[in-house]
């Protein structure tokens, strides 16, 4: 594309060698001819390949700055926040998360720096808190299945209609139905946790998963994969904008008729950034014209158009930025929750 003429940059692929303890890859955006004099930091669960279109037009549209991008799970991201905000480890320059109930404790507990300019002002009360921490997306959380695999009969539009599948035909589905593994994901986490607020299917659907014996799985793209080539046949709560923005010919998308949960991912500029002008300005960036365009044609702002069936408003469900999120944190929820998650999956994980 034209906008990745205007950077360079190298990628570093890391392995990790235990939770918390390192990114997953490292891109470097320079525009060409230029001598940046600041280096912004921004450490993001966002592949880099979803972003680096809007990234490159960052720096083309700032050419003193280098961007470095370091691509993290929610989980890890977020422990290496926590130290960063006790002083035990370096601080990024931006932080941007799906992992929202995180970023939410962030700021409660004081690690974000406070920003507020016209375009931070413009977002909806839902999308921002305390001038310290704002939703930059929007993006659906689906059903996806593989469409040589899945009958035109047998495509379920919504919550009940999974779980009666799921219940009629257990063995056609015996191991043919992923989701996220909430404690590897804290996007999968999140996303469980808000169904069991609002879903009053919620149990029969954690029993149906045990009774096929699902699959939890750590990442969008090994779902997504995973699906398109036929080792699964379904997968539940997918991030959209990732099954959208690759080429899977074999993938169906289905936006739940009974509701459709919708994700902003949170920024924050942290208290201990170094470069908190230049996060001030990408923040604007991302928020303006023509960041929102941007975001757009990568698919991380989806509208109601993007569906094989029309959705209605009324279906629309969005995960807020504000601390009701933080009960989502609290340890002896937490523990619970999970228990709860195990007791139905029973040893749920790779076949």
């Amino acid at each position: 594309m034209m906008l990745r003429r205007f950077a360079k940059w190298a990628t570093v692929f890391l392995t990790l060698s235990g939770p918390a303890q390192a990114q997953e890859a490292v891109e470097v955006f320079t525009a060409p001819d230029s001598a940046p004099v600041t280096t912004l930091l921004i450490r993001s669960t966002t592949d880099i390949s979803i972003f680096s279109d809007l990234l490159a037009a960052f720096v083309a549209a700032n050419p003193d700055v280098e961007l470095r991008y370091e691509q993290w799970g929610s989980n890890a991201l977020y422990a290496d926040s926590r130290a960063a905000c006790d002083g035990r480890n370096s601080s990024a320059d931006v932080v941007i998360s799906s992992g929202v109930h995180q970023m939410i404790d962030l700021v409660n507990r004081a690690c974000a720096s406070a920003y507020r300019s016209e375009f931070t002002s413009n977002l909806p009360s839902q999308r921002r808190w305390r001038d310290e921490l704002w939703g930059i997306t929007r993006e659906a959380a689906v059903i996806i299945y593989n469409k040589n695999l899945v009958s035109a009969d047998e495509i379920p539009r919504t919550r009940f209609g999974l779980l009666d599948l799921m219940r009629r035909s257990s063995d056609e589905y015996r191991g043919k139905i992923a989701t996220y593994d909430i404690e590897a994901s804290g996007l999968g986490f999140l996303f469980a946790f808000m169904d069991s607020q609002q879903a009053t299917t919620f149990g029969g659907m954690l029993e149906a998963f045990a009774r096929v014996d699902a699959v939890a799985t750590c990442c969008s793209a090994e779902i997504i994969a995973a699906v398109d080539s036929g080792r699964y046949k379904f997968a539940y709560n997918v991030l959209g904008s990732y099954v959208t923005t690759a080429p899977h010919e074999n993938l169906g998308v289905i936006y739940p008729e009974d509701y459709t949960m919708f994700l902003s991912r949170a920024l924050m500029i942290p208290k201990g950034a170094q470069e908190k002008e230049t996060a001030g300005a990408f923040l604007d960036f991302l928020l303006s014209g023509a960041g929102r365009t941007l975001l757009a044609k990568a698919d991380m702002i989806q509208e109601n158009d993007g569906d094989e069936r029309a959705r209605s408003d009324s279906t629309e469900r969005y995960i807020p930025i504000d601390p009701t999120l933080l009960v989502a944190m609290d340890v002896h929820r937490r523990e619970q929750f999970i228990a709860k998650w195990r007791d139905s999956f029973g040893a749920i994980g790779e076949p």
